[in-house]
């Protein structure tokens, strides 16, 4: 791939990922209050600018400590917002921001999972 169409593919990754960091800010402040949580269509939305970070944004040699930090992100987010779900006044609000970049962080976890198992498979 050339350089320039491969700092340009960098750029997509890496815009990708704050959009998606943002959204996920956002929604969860947003429907924070409302009973029936994170709407399908955000979480789609998370999911898929998660997925194009996984693609875009992490090579082979960042693999493992991307799995390591996404894994561990993704357990403090789903015990975290169980947790602080209980804080008055802001544990709502903290509680959906943590479901709604779970969202985000899984999409890109699933793909450089299959990237790594493919590349585990392609070496023998």
């Amino acid at each position: 791939m050339s350089k320039g169409k491969e700092n340009t593919m960098q750029k997509v990754g890496s815009w990708a990922f704050i959009i998606g960091i943002v959204i996920a800010i956002i929604a969860g402040l947003v429907y924070a209050t409302d009973a029936k949580g994170l709407s399908g269509a955000i979480v789609s939305i998370l999911v898929v600018l998660g997925l194009i970070v996984g693609f875009l944004n992490v090579t082979g040699k960042e693999t493992m400590s991307f799995l390591a930090a996404a894994v561990s992100l993704i357990i403090v987010t789903y015990f975290g917002g169980n947790t602080l779900g209980s804080i008055a006044v802001v544990g709502a609000y903290l509680s959906s921001i943590f479901g709604a970049m779970m969202a985000f962080v899984m999409g890109a976890t699933v793909i450089v999972c299959l990237k790594a198992i493919w590349a585990l498979a392609a070496d023998e």
